[in-house]
């Protein structure tokens, strides 16, 4: 079975895998796509901290070939989308509605993996391992989805569009004709502006450093693009992020109601934070180093502002991907464009490659036929 793993010094294809049959509350799924997300390029330069070795991937979508006893909900055959929350279903945050919060779905994780040429055992990189031609994941990972969405878009429901249409609709609540600034219009950015045009947003301004971005931006929200300083080294930075201030100022004098940090850069927080008009909020969800710290000023809090961080699109799996597959139906939510270009999973380091250099806005490996 092939797969991507991560041995602790590079990531490589192997065609060696194999993983075990699933136990109670679990399913075996034959995967079919998966996108490749900037947090599997954290795992491999140690932004993200993960045993290793491990198989690699996060967001995909396939078909049921097992399923475990007590499993019921999903059957041999089902299109399944993954998401990565493996959570209890059973402590306080989840009987609060708040799975992501799930204390016991966080921790060391299994290893259902092996390779057959010497037996080694593989860990599971957030409960799914989307990089394999099968994997293992519980039951409540598991979310059916209509067989009419092609793979190669449903696999971005469980990552991309459930954290950041998430974010704008269940942990910031864009209201209707509210003001949003993204920074960052990569795979989570877009997916904020989408989640913002249908909560009914007014004004939507996207900013990125790839003047490129502009055209995708707008088609899936934005009704403004500024383009921000490619030099944000040095004393060059500090000139970069006051331009960007000053312009989107211009947009919105008073300041934006939401301003999402989408990049994972304390800068870029500040400049979040920054950017907000009374009683504003400033959503994080791009992921700078474990040990990153961020300023603001503090006087600038008192006139309500907040700051919110977001954990997966503060979602619930089961309930929000089977939202966002019907509102892709009713052509309100957009997958099909996320999907830059596909790739065999063979040719992972080309995926890798145009995913760094910005020239996808998501990446998805296939594997057999999608």
């Amino acid at each position: 079975m092939r797969g991507v793993i991560f041995d602790g010094e590079r990531p490589r294809v192997v065609d060696d895998l194999e993983v075990r049959d699933p136990g109670p509350g679990e399913v075996l799924v034959g995967i079919r796509a998966a996108g490749l997300c900037h947090s599997d390029l954290s795992v491999v330069d140690g932004t993200i901290p993960f045993p290793v070795p491990v198989v690699l991937g996060h967001e995909g979508a396939g078909v049921v070939e097992a399923v475990g006893a007590g499993v019921g909900h999903v059957l041999p055959g089902d299109h399944v989308a993954l998401s990565t929350l493996a959570n209890c279903g059973a402590c306080a945050d989840c009987d609060r509605g708040r799975p992501t919060m799930c204390r016991k779905s966080i921790g060391m994780p299994a290893r259902p993996f092996r390779r057959r040429r010497d037996g080694t055992e593989l860990f599971s990189f957030a409960s799914t391992s989307s990089f394999a031609e099968r994997t293992v994941v519980k039951a409540v990972q598991a979310v059916k989805i209509p067989e009419e969405i092609p793979l190669t878009s449903a696999a971005l429901i469980g990552c991309a569009v459930l954290t950041g249409v998430g974010a704008a609709l269940n942990r910031a609540r864009v209201d209707h004709g509210e003001s949003v600034v993204v920074l960052g219009a990569g795979g989570i950015g877009l997916n904020v502006l989408q989640g913002a045009r249908i909560a009914g947003a007014s004004t939507i301004v996207a900013v990125d450093t790839n003047p490129a971005k502009e055209a995708v931006a707008r088609r899936f929200g934005a009704t403004h693009f500024v383009t921000a300083s490619a030099a944000m080294d040095g004393g060059q930075a500090a000139n970069g992020l006051r331009a960007v201030t000053e312009t989107v100022r211009e947009i919105l004098p008073t300041g934006a109601d939401h301003a999402f940090e989408c990049v994972g850069s304390t800068r870029l927080i500040r400049q979040a934070i920054d950017l907000l008009g009374r009683h504003g909020q400033a959503v994080l969800l791009g992921v700078p180093p474990a040990t990153a710290e961020a300023s603001f000023l503090v006087s600038s809090m008192y006139l309500d502002k907040s700051i919110l961080g977001c954990r997966y699109g503060s979602s619930r799996p089961q309930r929000d991907i089977a939202l966002y597959a019907r509102l892709y139906g009713e052509g309100q939510l957009l997958l099909d464009e996320l999907v830059t270009r596909t790739y065999p999973v063979e040719d992972f380091a080309g995926a890798v490659n145009d995913a760094r250099g910005g020239r996808v806005a998501r990446a998805v490996l296939t594997f057999r036929d999608t």
